[in-house]
């Protein structure tokens, strides 16, 4: 039987009187990778940030392995840790080396020893391919190594789900590439993923269900091959016809 790691119900968000979310309510079982797509301004990061309290959410709950988040049960910084977040924008520290970015959290949230959080660190950036620039600061590499040095970090915290948020979007055309690689290397391993994303390939190919959301609300939510080969939602196949032949 599958296991839920997350269970959305009935979720709503408003900025002033604009609503951005309505009533979005699903589950995530442990291992899923979630492509969420949709065009600019239908909710997909608002969605994201308010899983990973970073928004409040308006109404509703947010359930991690049966507990309410907004409860206060879990300590959010250890919630944040077991649900990570990449960014679009990376949100490293500059004044710290790649290395250190990637050794703090864990050492002030998990009270690792300074040598264990290096050690684990040091793994996760060797997987990334950014072992060899652990001394440098941010300033001196590519947005490319700046994201996967991003992955890395969060990936340093242990987390049950990853959330990622456009974790292309800010990049070079170039450097897409290498970070799409190592999103799909981390597909094979059992993390559960949600990927707010605009790369239709990953979503089509790498993902195990793809949710569309249009103008805040979930029109369509299924297999990749259902979403992309026989849309139900008229919806769904204008957005596709447009992204895909754009």
């Amino acid at each position: 039987m599958s296991e839920n790691v997350l269970r959305i119900e009935n979720l709503k968000k408003s900025f002033g009187a604009n609503e951005v979310l309505h009533d979005i309510s699903f589950d995530v079982e442990k291992g899923q990778i979630i492509s969420i797509i949709g065009s600019s301004g239908s909710g997909k990061s608002t969605m994201l940030r308010c899983i990973n309290l970073l928004e409040t959410p308006t109404q509703g709950r947010i359930l991690y392995k049966g507990t309410d988040i907004q409860s206060g049960k879990i300590p959010l910084s250890r919630y944040r840790c077991d649900v990570g977040m990449v960014f679009q924008s990376f949100n490293l520290f500059n004044n710290y080396t790649v290395l250190d970015n990637c050794v703090i959290g864990q050492m002030k949230v998990l009270k690792r020893s300074r040598e264990e959080a290096e050690e684990k660190a040091k793994g996760f950036l060797s997987s990334v391919g950014m072992l060899e620039y652990a001394n440098a600061k941010p300033r001196q590499i590519s947005g490319g190594q700046k994201q996967r040095v991003a992955i890395a970090r969060a990936l340093s915290m242990d987390p049950e789900v990853l959330l990622f948020d456009e974790p292309t979007s800010a990049l070079d055309p170039e450097m897409v590439g290498e970070v799409l690689e190592v999103m799909r290397d981390l597909s094979t391993t059992g993390l559960t993923m949600l990927v707010v994303t605009h790369e239709m390939g990953f979503a089509r190919h790498v993902s195990n269900r793809v949710m569309f959301l249009d103008k805040g609300v979930i029109a369509e939510d299924g297999p990749p091959e259902e979403i992309f080969e026989a849309p139900k939602n008229p919806r769904t196949r204008e957005f596709l016809s447009r992204v895909l032949n754009a």
